[in-house]
């Protein structure tokens, strides 16, 4: 007997989604529609004041964008109408006990009638507040897991993470478990609630200071980066998305969990249309400041494997796993990335880059056509810090010395030393993905599509092997970044 598909799944289900207004939970949002008309509800939990706030919100960032044309398309005139059938904004903040659900009856419909939980509520910078990525990524998670404890009609928790919260310099990085508690080297103790108290009585001490807003801004960025390194991970994002993870397996026994990491996602490659981005981040931002003519050195080996993934891809795995979880007991950590299965060698990326603007040069606002070289890429950070010198700190130091008397050499020292300052910060947040060696196995996904059913592969496509690196790139992906940091740029402008 063929199993159910991923249509079927969906039919006349409850879903409450968190983090709903982020980039792939949008898409995700247009997929089940598009997919399953006949879903029931989407509770979708936005940060906002109140309930008129909330469906506000969702009717701004999400209902009216793009990538719904669609949907608008097939249900016409009557599309306001079906949207607001079937999505339910729901006014609240992750980092609050009850999700910071005000309305108590809401609260109560939802705890009723949800079937399947999506969280994908996070603060992403790498460098955020300590408290502020402890209050979402950390114990955003403990208030979800309360929440579904109390669902009465629970059949899956989706919980998103990342790759990125394994901190593995070299080899095959396996779905598996982090160390429960554990320093990521497993050396030392690792106390959440420590961690939490630690960060809140920082934040005591600079308030009963009399500290100034940048200063406690700057002091907690700096703490969470340093509790970050002290217990072994990059970055405070990762840190406390790690012990996100530590939380949900204490109620593995107790809730049907799942957890995917995905890694680097970038823009869609083909649903609902190809090209589909929204800001610009990680490997973007080495593309569109290259284009520019402002990063001219990145420090890495090129043969490292840059894993990126289309943000298509990552929402068909996640409709992927909610579609076969009937079918048995599912694994407990899915990684969604193309490094195992179509590897992607920054050396590679790097010509894309230097090809794709040879073809068509960056012109900035005043007209200037940029004309871009080959990407320096050197091996070894002593070397890239050479770099540097030579090409920056030198004349840099040389236009102090014989004075900078007019504006026009005032301006090329203040250009020069921004972008200084620019290449070195990227170069140094970005080292670990440049130089190390790993990558993201992807075994229990890939035994998971064994169980899709016909239909169900072409529908919801989620092996990245079938990715043309060289057409995504030059065709899909670096347009839509220029395309992306256009608009930015003139929304600054206004």
């Amino acid at each position: 007997m063929e199993p159910a598909g991923v249509a079927e799944r969906l039919h006349g289900k409850t879903v409450l989604i968190t983090g709903a207004t982020g980039f792939i939970a949008k898409l995700l949002v247009e997929k089940i529609l598009r997919l399953q008309p006949r879903v029931k509800r989407l509770y979708l939990l936005v940060r906002a004041p109140n309930q008129v706030s909330a469906t506000e919100r969702v009717r701004s960032v999400i209902m009216q964008l793009q990538i719904f044309l669609s949907l608008r398309e097939k249900y016409q005139n009557h599309f306001t109408s079906w949207f607001w059938d079937k999505i339910f904004p729901v006014a609240g903040d992750v980092s609050l006990n009850n999700l910071g659900i005000g309305n108590v009856d809401l609260a109560e419909d939802i705890v009723k009638e949800t079937n399947i939980i999506i969280h994908m509520a996070a603060a992403v910078n790498f460098r955020e507040r300590y408290d502020t990525a402890l209050a979402i990524n950390t114990m955003g998670m403990k208030h979800i897991l309360e929440v579904a404890l109390r669902c009465v009609k629970l059949e899956l928790v989706l919980l998103v993470s990342t790759a990125y919260v394994n901190s593995k310099k070299s080899g095959v990085v396996l779905e598996k478990p982090l160390q429960q508690n554990r320093s990521y080297d497993g050396q030392s103790e690792l106390d959440i609630s420590e961690e939490i108290a630690f960060a809140e009585a920082k934040l005591e001490e600079l308030v009963c200071s009399s500290a100034s807003e940048d200063t406690i801004r700057h002091t907690m960025k700096k703490i969470g980066t340093e509790r970050a390194r002290k217990f072994g991970w990059m970055n405070t994002y990762v840190f406390t998305k790690a012990m996100a993870e530590m939380l949900a397996y204490e109620h593995r026994s107790r809730l049907p969990i799942v957890i995917v990491r995905p890694t680097s996602t970038t823009s869609t490659l083909m649903e609902p249309f190809a090209g589909w981005i929204e800001g610009i981040k990680t490997i973007d931002i080495w593309v569109t400041n290259y284009g520019k003519g402002h990063l001219k050195f990145l420090p890495g080996d090129v043969t490292t494997i840059m894993d990126i993934v289309p943000a298509d891809i990552v929402v068909n795995a996640m409709l992927c796993i909610i579609s076969c979880h009937p079918q048995g007991p599912l694994d407990l950590i899915y990684h969604i990335g193309s490094s195992m299965r179509n590897p992607l060698k920054i050396g590679d990326l790097v010509h894309a880059m230097f090809r794709y603007f040879l073809e068509r040069p960056f012109v900035s606002a005043e007209g200037e056509v940029i004309k871009v070289k080959q990407l320096v890429v050197p091996a070894t950070m002593d070397s890239f810090y050479e770099h540097m010198d030579i090409h920056y700190k030198m004349p840099l130091e040389d236009m102090v010395r014989h004075g900078l008397s007019t504006a026009e050499e005032q301006d090329r020292y203040n250009h020069l030393k921004r972008e200084y300052n620019f290449t070195v910060a990227v170069a140094e947040v970005f080292q670990s993905g440049t130089f190390f060696k790993r990558r993201f196995d992807d075994s229990n996904m890939q035994r998971l599509i064994t169980f899709l059913n016909e239909r169900d592969r072409e529908l919801i496509p989620c092996d990245s092997k079938f990715i043309n690196w060289k057409k995504y790139l030059m065709e899909i992906h670096f347009p839509s970044v220029m395309e992306c940091e256009s608009r930015e740029a003139t929304r600054a402008r206004l």
